[in-house]
């Protein structure tokens, strides 16, 4: 499966209906990074989101996926 890169947040919510694997997981990420830019956010902005309190990620996976995405900023 080639996956395309997210253009918007419904293409990312869209991805909701494929498997979960790496590939998924991967163009998940890097099309938020995309977005956020496009949105004019920081990278600061997006680790704050990514931090805030929810119901779906523990306290350590967001921050474990806020240090991800700041690895992979400058790479997209």
């Amino acid at each position: 499966m080639s996956l395309s890169i997210p253009r918007n947040s419904q293409e990312i919510l869209a991805l909701r209906q494929s498997s979960i694997n790496n590939e998924v997981v991967a163009s998940a990420i890097v099309g938020v990074i995309q977005v956020a830019r496009e949105q004019g956010k920081s990278l600061s902005e997006l680790q704050a989101e990514l931090l805030a309190e929810d119901a779906l990620l523990s306290q350590d996976d967001r921050i474990w996926l806020s240090n991800l995405v700041a690895t992979q900023w400058d790479k997209f």
